[in-house]
């Protein structure tokens, strides 16, 4: 009897997370991509420059990193916030006043997709286009780059 209340359990629980809840999906995956920013460190990268532009190229190194150090912390704590909570409502994004709700990048560059099979159409063909790392930080190489 025992092992069949924590089977239901288990079930329950596993039906529940995986019911289709779009909205629960949506901040799920808007967490982990937040939850990545430490590593990513577009918000860091992307403080670093706006720093450099708006005020001045000597203010980069030390208000610069240290606000882009205080968002990307930020960005990472909300995106593990949202990972832990995501199947509990409000599935509105949190901190919209300080932090977008998507990932940011700085404005010199801006990530495509990968060079993959999964992403092209002319796979068949052997020749298709994208990103080769996209990421790896400051990777800029592009095949079959139109530009």
């Amino acid at each position: 009897m025992r092992k069949s209340i924590s089977l239901l359990t288990l079930l329950a629980v596993v039906g529940l997370m995986t019911g289709g809840c779009a909205n629960a999906e949506k901040k799920l995956g808007r967490g982990l991509s937040n939850t990545a920013e430490i590593v990513r460190m577009g918000e860091f990268r992307r403080s670093m420059e706006q720093s450099a532009f708006l005020e001045s190229p000597d203010t980069a190194y030390g208000v610069g990193f240290v606000k882009g150090m205080n968002r990307t912390l930020a960005r990472t704590g909300i995106g593990i916030y949202e990972v832990l909570t995501f199947p509990f409502p409000k599935y509105e994004p949190i901190c919209t006043d300080y932090l977008k709700p998507n990932p940011v990048y700085p404005d010199g560059y801006e990530p495509g997709v990968l060079d993959d099979s999964m992403f092209t159409s002319d796979s068949y063909t052997g020749f298709s286009g994208g990103e080769i790392a996209p990421f790896i930080p400051g990777s800029r190489f592009r095949v079959f780059d139109e530009q």
